[in-house]
């Protein structure tokens, strides 16, 4: 497919400066944007099916106590590794 675009100057020759009016270059782009953009409806995809699902809302104590039971599940995971290695 042939693909024609107008662009303001300034930009263009910033574009062709930095190697990215090239055709895998943009095809490199343009495979990052649809990847983004599935990444971004799979995201709200998910806030949707969440807010479904009527889960109560966790209290900042609550959120707090997840945060440090995983970072003493991290630490023990660092523990044992460097007890394993040694």
């Amino acid at each position: 497919m042939e693909l024609n675009v107008e662009l303001p100057d300034a930009l263009a020759n910033e574009a062709k400066a930095a190697g990215l009016l090239a055709p895998d270059a943009i095809a490199k782009l343009l495979r990052e944007a649809i990847a983004r953009r599935k990444q971004f409806d799979a995201f709200f995809a998910t806030c949707e099916r969440l807010r479904a699902a009527e889960i109560p809302q966790m209290t900042e104590d609550e959120i707090q106590a997840e945060i440090n039971a995983y970072r003493a599940e991290q630490r023990e995971k660092r523990d044992r590794d460097r007890a394993d290695r040694s």
